[in-house]
């Protein structure tokens, strides 16, 4: 289909340059005796004019010379003679760059022809554009091409794609209404259906339509039924599904659900933390224990992690284990309180954006023998970050720019050439841009994770205070003579608790992925 684009786009190109030389008038002879008289013609060859140039160019690209004649087009495009036709040349250019895999150096033509505002080329363009930014993976540019495509003339086969990044925008905008529908348009076979049905539920959460979230979250699981465990749409159906049940306030189904999360993947370790946050809700103490056994071995040491440690804490409070829940909250202080001083001192150290890349980049690169060599923040810091969304991203997109400049420095002839210099110069800028904006991102995230340990320290001296009150009543009690028995009956329901004035423990500092909130914890402590 592209090569019969191609074909058809380079007949119209060249008709025109043809009917001309066919209808030009034939010059009147000269006389004889003048002819005699003039000096003999030179045998030097005039160059073709720029139309004879464009329909050599057009030929090329037909006959699937992708190089050849991009490279003419490049260099016609700056012809002033050609300014009328140069936002068709350069559309025809960035198609060529596209079957050249050249993506980033594509886009620019394209957006020069949107800018153009040519009525015949700025709509395909625009099409075009879509296509090169979905592949990239890069948010800006899908922005400006998305914002300017009309759903009602887009061709059919690009509607599923359009639809899906609309709904990502409409839902990093916060707008989930639209969001939902435009996640709801995508079709049942296409690529991006299970990637818009699980935003769309995630969409469903944000606005707090928690029974129909479910309801899409399930059916995503059972429409992957036969697929292998580790299967990634059915994974991430699955957590969220977990996630949904969790914010209905169904801590046993959630518990079910997040058990369901196979542990030979990624999400797992996440599974487990906020299951050990359901496990608390339902006051299953011993289950959430066997939990923090596998979250704080040294296999997730480089985990960032910190509210675990006072999630841990609270459940020894529960059971009145308060010298094992000293323990824990020192290894809190002991971890975290230098990581909270190594992220204020680096954050007060410097504001280039270019300094706090290198120091990912660091950190992506290092071995993992020495995670400490030559970071000025500590390790797991910085893995937290190279995971938050945007960050990933934008790496991700940096990747495909060093994929792209791999692509033109591997033919000399073609990084010779003016457009493979144009290109690697697009990408040179691009690249530090993106850099820039990268550390930026990271900056953002240390301020984050700075005021969140700020929060979590103040949490942990209340946590600390509760301790030694729990520890000042348990030695009233001994002293008195009073038995200290569990007094939780599972079979209880936790209304029931609550109704008769047992403890009521706020706590702050649940934040998922997915951002669905701050809890609080309601019970009875089992050893009073």
């Amino acid at each position: 289909m592209r090569k019969l684009l191609l074909l058809l786009i380079a007949t119209s190109m060249v008709m025109p340059v043809v009917g001309e030389a066919q209808t030009a008038k034939k010059a009147p002879a000269r006389p004889a005796a003048k002819r005699a008289t003039q000096a003999p013609r030179s045998n030097v060859v005039r160059p073709p004019n720029a139309k004879a140039q464009l329909a050599k160019a057009l030929q090329m690209a037909q006959s699937g010379q992708y190089a050849a004649a991009a490279n003419n087009l490049f260099t016609l495009a700056r012809k002033p003679e050609l300014a009328a036709e140069r936002p068709q040349i350069k559309y025809i250019l960035g198609t060529m760059l596209m079957q050249l895999k050249l993506y980033q150096t594509a886009a620019f033509q394209f957006v020069d022809v949107i800018r153009s505002g040519n009525p015949r080329y700025s709509k395909p363009a625009i099409e075009k554009l879509s296509i090169v930014a979905d592949g990239l993976g890069d948010d800006t540019i899908m922005n400006y091409a998305i914002s300017r495509v009309d759903l009602n003339t887009i061709p059919a086969s690009q509607k599923d794609m359009v639809y899906f990044r609309l709904g990502e925008i409409q839902r990093r905008n916060r707008d989930y209404a639209k969001a939902i529908d435009m996640f709801g348009r995508v079709g049942a076979n296409s690529s991006y259906y299970f990637q818009a049905l699980y935003n769309r539920g995630l969409s469903e959460l944000e606005a707090n339509e928690v029974p129909a979230a479910i309801t899409i979250f399930q059916n995503m699981v059972d429409a992957r039924s036969g697929a292998p465990v580790t299967d990634t749409n059915k994974v991430q159906a699955q957590l969220a599904l977990a996630r949904a049940l969790y914010q209905k306030k169904d801590w046993d189904g959630a518990i079910e659900a997040y058990s369901q999360v196979p542990r030979d993947t990624l999400m797992w370790h996440d599974a487990i933390f906020e299951q050990s946050w359901a496990m608390l809700r339902s006051a299953r103490f011993r289950s959430a224990m066997s939990n923090f056994q596998t979250l704080h071995s040294a296999y997730y040491e480089d985990f960032y992690m910190p509210e675990s440690l006072l999630l841990r804490s609270i459940v020894y409070l529960y059971i009145c284990k308060y010298d094992e829940m000293e323990k824990v909250l020192n290894l809190f202080e002991t971890t975290y309180g230098p990581i909270r001083a190594k992220i204020g001192n680096f954050i007060k150290s410097t504001n280039d954006n270019t300094y706090y890349y290198q120091e990912l980049e660091k950190a992506k690169i290092i071995k993992t023998t020495d995670k400490s060599a030559n970071l000025h923040l500590p390790y797991i810091v910085l893995r937290n970050i190279m995971d938050q969304g945007d960050v990933k991203r934008s790496m991700n997109y940096l990747a495909r720019l060093n994929q792209e400049k791999t692509r033109v420095e591997g033919s000399p002839t073609f990084r010779a050439s003016a457009l493979g210099q144009y290109s690697l110069k697009i990408l040179a800028n691009r690249s530090k841009n993106t850099k820039l904006a990268i550390g930026d991102m990271m900056k953002a995230h240390l301020l984050n994770m700075r005021a969140e340990l700020h929060d979590l320290y103040e949490q942990a001296g209340f946590i600390r205070y509760e301790m030694i009150n729990g520890r000042k009543e348990s030695v009233k009690k001994k002293i008195a003579g009073k038995d200290l028995g569990e007094q939780i009956d599972d079979n209880v329901n936790r209304k029931f608790y609550v109704e008769n004035g047992f403890q009521y423990y706020p706590f702050q500092g649940e934040f998922w992925l997915d951002e669905i909130g701050n809890y609080h914890y309601l019970g009875k402590q089992s050893c009073e």
